[in-house]
């Protein structure tokens, strides 16, 4: 039996997005890994499972999977192309779009030149909700990495960021710093790592490990992480616009009790068919 699929980009950031409304999918870690191989498989840096509604208000279920076989609760860029998929599918032709993720809801506005602009929601910015080991909810926190002593901002958009201050990104270590920070123990459910580099307070460049994935051209909950630990320690103005390797993002961000707004491209690639 064949599984149709779509393959599909944001900046980059490369996902296999299957329907499982028109098509029974089923997945298990090593399916997923199968799938996200770049040699033997499809090759994605995530795959997005497209479901029926399960939260009241909402018109899809949204699942997505690290390439590692973890599912995880939120990715931005993966929620653009989810709204690009639905409407390019005839699933809905909705403008603005309730979708149910594990993080709770969120909405999507597919723009009239084909940008999407999603509602990310609120940042979770105390310790025990990111989740972070920590005594008391802080802008910024000292954490010790092979015996470096680091300041990073810890926030959630649904899933965890650690954010760090760089004075040059392209010297950043993000391959030597990104994996100890991912699993350090402090972050019970690991975490991402972002690498921020700040230009003006409208603008910054940033590169980021994600858990399970590695560094990627592009990740949409960490650009949000990024500008809102930029804000609360007084750098960063909104809109800040975005520079990830794979692209620009445009962030807005009113301030606390606020929802982050997140603003970019989301490009089909290839449609075809795999082995279940």
């Amino acid at each position: 039996m064949k599984l149709r699929f779509t393959k599909m980009q944001g900046l980059g950031n490369d996902f296999v997005v299957f329907d499982a409304i028109r098509q029974r999918v089923e997945l298990t870690p090593e399916i997923i890994r199968h799938y996200a191989d770049r040699r033997f498989g499809i090759g994605c840096d995530q795959l997005l499972l497209v479901e029926p509604p399960r939260l009241p208000g909402t018109d899809f279920h949204y699942r997505i999977f690290n390439a590692d076989g973890s599912e995880v609760e939120q990715c931005g860029n993966g929620a653009r192309c989810f709204a690009r998929f639905v409407r390019d599918q005839g699933l809905t032709d909705k403008d603005e779009i309730p979708v149910g993720t594990a993080a709770g809801r969120i909405r999507l506005h597919v723009e009239p030149d084909g940008q999407v602009r999603v509602d990310m929601g609120c940042p979770e910015l105390q310790p025990e909700r990111i989740p972070f080991l920590a005594e008391a909810e802080a802008d910024t926190y000292a954490i010790e990495v092979a015996d470096r002593a680091l300041t990073i901002g810890a926030i959630s958009m649904g899933n965890p960021h650690a954010v760090l201050i760089v004075d040059d990104l392209d010297r950043a270590p993000v391959a030597e710093l990104g994996p100890l920070l991912a699993s350090h123990p402090r972050f019970p459910q690991r975490v991402n790592v972002g690498f921020m580099q700040i230009l003006s307070p409208n603008q910054v460049r940033l590169r980021v490990y994600e858990r399970g994935a590695g560094e990627t051209l592009a990740c949409g909950t960490g650009a949000c992480a990024a500008v809102v630990s930029g804000q609360l320690r007084g750098h960063l103005s909104s809109p800040t616009r975005v520079s990830l390797p794979g692209g620009d993002l445009v962030i807005e961000w009113a301030g606390p009790a606020h929802s982050v707004w997140m603003t970019g491209p989301a490009t089909p690639v290839f449609q075809g068919e795999i082995e279940r």
